[in-house]
């Protein structure tokens, strides 16, 4: 009997080294291609950029709030006329080198509304386009953004308001 117990204590011992050892196999087969790091590349977390333009003219404001992630942009909007229904609602667009193309959604006597607004970036300010347009499916679009007046009141850049 004490050979059988011997027997069986080195059974034990080799299922246990043969454990370990197919344990450590099997951990150190993970896909290497998904840790491997090139040298001399550092990781960039890119922040969306918010910025806040304001326009005044006699007394009407233009207020543009924007958030730009790589080209992307989206904010808001707004335009109080005095004496006139104002709007208000949400952009959503694209930088096109130094100009913003993007869909204005905003509510206006009740209504909701989608209109396509242009913005030229010139230094610290944003310049209101304006142009032929022309009805698509309930929206209002530009005939040819190409062919856009950048020639209005500008919008600085001030501090946004938390």
């Amino acid at each position: 009997m004490s050979n059988q117990f011997k027997d069986l204590k080195s059974m034990k011992k080799v299922m246990i080294i043969n454990l370990v050892l197919v344990s450590l196999l099997v951990s150190c087969k993970k896909d290497k291609a998904a840790e491997i790091i090139p040298e001399n590349e550092t990781s960039v977390i890119v922040r969306p950029i918010s910025e806040c333009y304001v326009g005044v003219l006699e007394r009407d404001t233009i207020s543009l709030t924007i958030s730009i992630n790589k080209n992307k942009v989206a904010g808001e909007l707004s335009y109080k006329f005095f004496e006139k229904d104002s709007n208000s609602g949400i952009i959503s667009g694209t930088m096109k080198g130094n100009t913003l193309i993007a869909e204005y959604t905003f509510q206006s006597e009740g209504q909701t509304s989608i209109r396509q607004v242009a913005f030229l970036k010139k230094g610290n300010t944003f310049i209101e386009g304006y142009g032929d347009v022309m009805d698509d499916n309930g929206k209002t679009k530009f005939r040819d953004t190409k062919q856009l007046h950048f020639d209005g009141k500008p919008l600085s850049k001030v501090e946004c308001k938390m």
